[in-house]
């Protein structure tokens, strides 16, 4: 079962030596958070434009 383990970090800096492509783990994070803000936002944006039509 030591190979399960080996998943789970206890801060990011753990996983930053095991990154592909030798990217860094404060990138890794930053690009996260604007992949997640626009996804958030296209969801957003689908639900007003089903609400506009729906109620227009």
């Amino acid at each position: 079962m030591p190979s399960a383990l080996t998943l789970a970090y206890s801060t990011a800096g753990d996983a930053a030596n095991s990154l592909l492509f030798g990217w860094d783990i404060a990138d890794l994070q930053r690009w996260a958070l604007i992949y997640l803000g626009a996804s958030s936002l296209a969801f957003v944006l689908v639900w007003v434009v089903g609400y506009l039509r729906r109620s227009g």
